[in-house]
């Protein structure tokens, strides 16, 4: 089945492109935040230096793992779903169901080890870099070199090759097993992360006001929240959906729609969710924190600059990997849906009522996801500000969550249209004959 799996991919390498993509940036950031490690424990770097080098690279290195995990299990999900047929003849073929999952794990390991090499010198570049910006804002000393070693190195390939390898086997497992205990299974690890995320944010409350600390149980709760959320998001979204009364026929068709496919749009709502929630909460968050220690005329201390040096680098690290997870997604459900593009044209629809059913399936895609990361993130950022300010919801929420709102819309409506318009390129009739 090995050779089978590299036989797949020289075959056709453009399905394999969101999954390489996922896994180079995944290796990048794992080995260039993991390079601090490196750095650190050469002789002569004093403590200081020492402890936020190995800092950045623990809490960084942690999002970094957990983030190409999801990316790569994301685009995997989306190909194997769009290869049933393939599989299903595989297994006519006399194939078994643990030579299938060998082969499309094989496929995703090998196309992770291109990732991994391929990152090792951007890695390199970004390490410096991340030394250099330390340097600069006086969180590590001059002196101190700069060293891209073996924890860099194999940390990256081993994370990236597991990631990919347990991403691709859930994939396969996802897709072979029955409905309800999948579901079943999903309800379970989703409530139980609502009430985790709870008993985080709510935690915030026994912390005083002056603690270093007090934003950590916030913004985890946060970011479990809105996990747990992305895990229920198909049946809120279809729940949603099934209370909608749309005007118009691009509105009705985009609602029928989403109902229909509402199982096979979790990738896209985690993105949405996540990165909504995420960066919201952590930038405002942090920008309640700045101004409160410049209103009190104190100096931010070392600690206080990692700290917020570390909050975003993560919210940039979410943002890129999020962006990347969803344009994945949404061009590769987009393309897939050529076949149905070219009946609907043959059944007398033009090329702009084909757009306009995207553009409002992308309008409501955009609402749930932002609605449900809105949530998460109010739930950490209120707790944070009535601690840290005596306030409820700072000022600072409105313009950040208008930002991350216009990142999120514009890369969803901007993906979803800009494929469907190249999907609409090729004829109605081949486009139904070679997809049947």
């Amino acid at each position: 089945m090995l050779v089978l799996a590299l036989r797949s991919i020289r075959q056709r390498p453009g399905r394999f492109l969101a999954t390489l993509l996922s896994a180079f940036l995944g290796a990048a950031i794992i080995m260039t935040f993991n390079s601090m490690h490196d750095t650190a424990g050469q002789s002569g770097v004093d403590p200081v230096s020492s402890g936020t080098l190995g800092t950045a690279a623990g809490v960084v290195g942690g999002y970094g793992t957990l983030l190409v995990f999801f990316a790569v299990a994301s685009t995997l999900t989306v190909n194997v779903r769009q290869r049933t047929s393939e599989l299903e003849l595989l297994r006519c073929s006399g194939a078994t169901p643990a030579q299938i999952k060998r082969m499309v794990v094989g496929e995703a390991v090998a196309v992770a080890l291109v990732g991994a090499a391929l990152a090792i010198g951007p890695a390199m570049l970004g390490g410096q870099a991340l030394l250099d910006m330390f340097q600069d804002g006086g969180q590590v000393a001059r002196s101190v070199e700069y060293s891209f070693g073996p924890i860099a190195l194999m940390s990256g390939v081993y994370i990236t090759l597991l990631a990919a390898a347990g991403a691709a086997f859930l994939a396969v497992r996802r897709a072979t097993r029955r409905g309800g205990e999948r579901a079943g299974a999903r309800r379970f690890l989703a409530y139980g992360t609502l009430a985790a995320g709870a008993a985080g944010a709510g935690s915030t409350f026994v912390f005083s006001a002056t603690d270093e600390a007090l934003m950590a149980p916030a913004a985890y709760g946060a970011i479990l929240l809105s996990i747990g959320l992305a895990l229920l998001s198909p049946g809120l979204l279809n729940g949603m959906l099934h209370r909608l009364s749309p005007s118009g026929a691009s509105g009705w068709l985009a609602v029928r729609n989403l109902r229909e496919r509402s199982a096979h749009l979790a990738g896209t709502l985690v993105s949405l969710i996540l990165f909504t929630a995420v960066s919201t909460a952590t930038l405002t968050m942090q920008a309640v924190e700045s101004d409160a220690v410049a209103a009190s005329g104190l100096v931010k201390s070392v600690d206080a600059k990692n700290l917020e040096t570390l909050n975003l680098t993560v919210v940039g690290i979410i943002a890129v990997f999020v962006c990347v997870m969803l344009v994945n997604s949404l061009y590769a459900a987009t393309t897939y849906r050529s076949r149905e593009f070219g009946q609907q044209r043959l059944a007398g629809a033009t090329p702009g009522q084909v757009l306009g059913v995207v553009g409002a399936e992308g309008v409501i895609l955009t609402f749930t996801g932002v609605l449900l990361g809105t949530l998460a993130a109010l739930a950490g950022v209120v707790p944070f500000t009535v601690v840290r300010t005596d306030g409820v919801l700072p000022d600072q929420f409105l313009g950040t969550w208008l930002a991350m709102v216009s990142v999120t819309a514009a890369t969803t409506l901007g993906t979803s249209l800009a494929t469907a318009r190249r999907v609409l390129r090729t004829p109605a009739v081949r486009a139904v004959a070679v997809t049947a």
